[in-house]
């Protein structure tokens, strides 16, 4: 449990970082670069984090950079739900894959086993 409370601590206050007016200037000077890597974070966090407080500075944090820049923000967002679509897709055509190995694995023994039967029998 202590390890749960120190990471919703250390995601607090990694939240909290921007509104450190040195950060929020250097991000907003280089806002091309820098969205692009935490727009897909902070979709997950806003998904998936079970802290409330974590949960609502993520939100504001989402809306401070809609307002910074929307266009770059929608585009992010949208490379976000492709990626995560491409990844549930080649997610089940490996599960898929795997069942048909299985399939062809336990087809395979049993005509071992048949034949083996058939053999000796």
């Amino acid at each position: 449990m202590h390890c749960v409370y120190i990471s919703f601590q250390v995601a607090e206050r990694a939240h909290l970082l921007w509104n450190n007016e040195r950060i929020f200037r250097l991000v907003s000077q280089n806002q091309q670069t820098i969205i692009p890597l935490i727009v897909s974070a902070l979709e997950h966090n806003a998904q998936n984090h079970w802290n409330q407080a974590v949960l609502n500075l993520t939100r504001n944090l989402q809306k401070t950079l809609f307002e910074m820049d929307e266009q770059l923000v929608i585009s992010c967002q949208r490379a976000v739900e492709e990626k995560s679509s491409t990844l549930i897709s080649t997610s089940e055509k490996r599960r898929a894959a795997w069942e048909h190995l299985e399939i062809t694995a336990r087809d395979s023994q049993n005509s071992a086993g048949n034949a083996a039967c058939h053999v000796t029998g």
